[in-house]
């Protein structure tokens, strides 16, 4: 995956202030940009202007995956619970066994269900107790 430095993340106008007018590179073999640096480093390969299109694209790319890997990341927890939900829906109506899961996805499981249930206690508690 491509790297950038902390720097190189932020938009090139707001780095390009005080920092000089080109950034230091690494492509691939295929030419593609793998890092971008505001100093030399040892496996820079190419320098390019802060103007260029290229490094506009290439900045533009890297935000718009941070973005999407943040989306997917915010709908984990979500899935999770409806992947826990199929599975015991799945046991219910003896579609699978619970014992032909691997053992460490029925620890998991197992843990989650305990937790839930242990927040549940909770929360009845707070019910009885503050109601």
């Amino acid at each position: 995956m491509a790297r950038v430095s902390e720097r190189a993340q932020s938009s090139p106008m707001e780095v390009n202030q005080g920092e000089g007018t080109m950034v230091y590179v690494e492509r691939d073999a295929s030419g593609r940009i793998l890092r971008v640096e505001t100093t030399p480093f040892e496996t820079m390969s190419d320098t390019l202007a802060w103007q260029s299109e290229e490094l506009e694209r290439w900045i533009t790319a890297q935000e718009e995956v941070r973005r999407r890997l943040h989306d997917l990341k915010s709908t984990d927890h979500e899935i999770i619970r409806v992947l826990e939900d199929v599975v015991s829906l799945l046991v219910e109506r003896d579609i699978i066994r619970y014992t032909d899961l691997p053992e460490m996805a029925r620890i998991k499981l197992d843990e989650r269900a305990l937790a839930r249930a242990e927040i549940e206690a909770l929360r009845d508690t707070m019910k009885v107790k503050y109601a």
